[in-house]
């Protein structure tokens, strides 16, 4: 009698979870095409993404191609389309260069420009003091020795990711004020510090030598 009991009660329950699984049925399913779909759009996205910044690279080379041919307006066109409707990436490559286009053409622009892209908080913060920088440069020469100084020697202290650059603009600067004290000042941070880039202590050697050549002056 036990067997027959233990039996009946089997097929209840296989009754009942037979039941329970066709009303459950139609949510499993749901809950299994979302996983499905989930995945699937995670990977179709993965491939959107691959697919548009491989699309974004291309149009990107195409408007500095332009530009080297010297089409510089249709480069600038070019560059704003890539930068209006791709990934981050191009997007902020395209926005400096459009920047420094428009520089070459009109400094007080792409000053602003590149001031834009500075304040652009979505930018990494990087970027944006180098944005902040370029801008700094463009508007140099209205700028008195002492304005270029507070704007760019906060970006020349140790530790910061353009300060090299910033050395060489304040040494150039200080050349060009005639003050030399100075200028030796900024470039022996250069020349003296292991990690600056190898071409960039060439280059401020040559100042030295172009100083030692030309000979005192009066």
């Amino acid at each position: 009698m036990t067997d027959i009991f233990r039996e009946i009660d089997e097929d209840l329950r296989r009754d009942r979870y037979s039941k329970l699984l066709r009303r459950l049925a139609p949510a499993i399913i749901a809950v299994v095409v979302l996983v499905i779909v989930g995945v699937g759009g995670w990977q179709a996205w993965r491939w959107f993404d691959r697919q548009s910044a491989a699309e974004a690279g291309g149009r990107y080379e195409n408007a500095l191609q332009i530009a080297r041919e010297g089409r510089i307006d249709e480069s600038a066109q070019a560059l704003a389309a890539v930068a209006a409707d791709s990934p981050d990436g191009y997007r902020m490559l395209s926005r400096f260069r459009l920047a420094a286009l428009e520089g070459g053409k009109d400094p007080a622009k792409g000053a602003a420009d590149f001031t834009a892209i500075a304040n652009d908080t979505s930018i990494d913060p990087a970027w944006r003091d180098l944005a902040k920088l370029r801008a700094t440069l463009l508007q140099a020469d209205k700028l008195t020795p002492e304005e270029l100084q507070a704007a760019l020697q906060s970006q020349a202290a140790p530790g910061q990711p353009w300060r090299f650059t910033a050395l060489e603009a304040l040494g150039v600067a200080a050349l060009e004020a005639g003050k030399f004290e100075d200028a030796g000042r900024w470039f022996d941070q250069i020349v003296t510090d292991p990690a600056a880039p190898a071409n960039l202590r060439r280059r401020v050697q040559e100042f030295y030598l172009a100083l030692v050549a030309a000979g005192p002056t009066d």
